[in-house]
């Protein structure tokens, strides 16, 4: 778990952050089984990675707001910068399989930015900011399109997701993208849509989770997709019409243990036209799909 205030790693069972003394969040049990804990607010106080300073600032549509030193260097999806000093440089990631990436719905490229100076972030969605400071060894897979900045000591790679039903009734979308630190502390943020929460599931332990309601989990959680009859909550056939009337997805991602999962409330967005901002929640075979019999501009 991680504190609401600093966002520092709460050892289980802790009633207090070890960092910043802040009461940690308790999850609420009933019988063996814990709910998912929301993320009580963004992050409160600054973060540092080298000489780089992270703040997160507003409320209901978070900036992350970053200043540079000379040596830590961040990299970032181009089209959510907000503003930038004139002297931060900005550049390119290089990236394998772009032609992968780009009939994926994925940007291309991943821009750099290297100080000194300050430069500035956001999704333009109401949501919250999660930062998820990663130690060596730690792998964290990221719902594609909801990573706001990762500092250059993070390594980005992606992967497909198996699975024909993910591609076409998941809207997981084909690739997730994955992150591990280099070193001893990296930081990642994401940009979780409505509210955010945590669930730690234990070895063996599953999740059934809206399609769209997924954001981050570790690499050591496995996910599939299920249809509502096979959910053993479905109720049958009556179950999963009851579902589809309901407005309910017929499909469901499980995720199983061990490791943690983040979930956000807010999974709909507004389809938006070619060449806009792809946000999470969207199925992405429909938008490569549509934009090569779609000619509006």
């Amino acid at each position: 778990m991680t504190c609401p205030s600093c966002q520092s790693v709460v050892p289980d069972g802790a009633r207090f952050c070890p960092s910043c003394g802040a009461p940690a969040p308790q999850p609420i049990a009933v019988g063996t089984y814990t709910e998912p804990v929301a993320e009580g607010d963004n992050p409160q106080e600054p973060m540092r990675v080298g000489d780089a300073s992270f703040i997160i600032e507003g409320e209901l549509v978070p900036v992350a707001d970053v200043e540079l030193g000379g040596r830590t260097g961040i990299y970032f999806e181009h089209h959510i910068l907000l503003w930038k000093s004139p002297q931060v440089r900005l550049g390119f990631m290089n990236l394998r399989n772009a032609g992968k990436r780009f009939f994926a719905g994925l940007q291309i490229f991943i821009s750099t930015a290297q100080g000194p100076g300050n430069i500035a972030f956001s999704r333009e969605a109401p949501g919250q900011i999660v930062a998820l400071h990663l130690h060596r060894g730690e792998v964290v897979d990221v719902r594609e399109h909801q990573f706001l900045l990762a500092t250059d000591n993070v390594a980005y790679d992606f992967y497909w997701q198996q699975g024909l039903a993910n591609v076409f009734f998941s809207r997981t979308g084909l690739f997730v993208d994955r992150f591990t630190p280099t070193d001893d502390h990296g930081l990642l943020l994401l940009h979780g849509y409505g509210n955010v929460f945590e669930k730690t599931l234990g070895p063996g332990e599953q999740l059934d989770v809206e399609p769209g309601a997924w954001l981050w989990k570790d690499a050591s959680v496995s996910m599939d997709t299920v249809s509502v009859l096979q959910s053993g909550g479905g109720g049958g056939l009556m179950g999963a019409l009851g579902a589809f009337v309901g407005g309910a997805s017929l499909v469901l991602n499980r995720f199983t243990g061990p490791g943690r999962l983040g979930l956000q409330s807010m999974t709909y967005h507004e389809p938006q036209a070619e060449g806009a901002q792809r946000e999470g929640g969207q199925s992405n075979i429909g938008g490569v799909l549509g934009s090569l019999f779609n000619q509006r501009q």
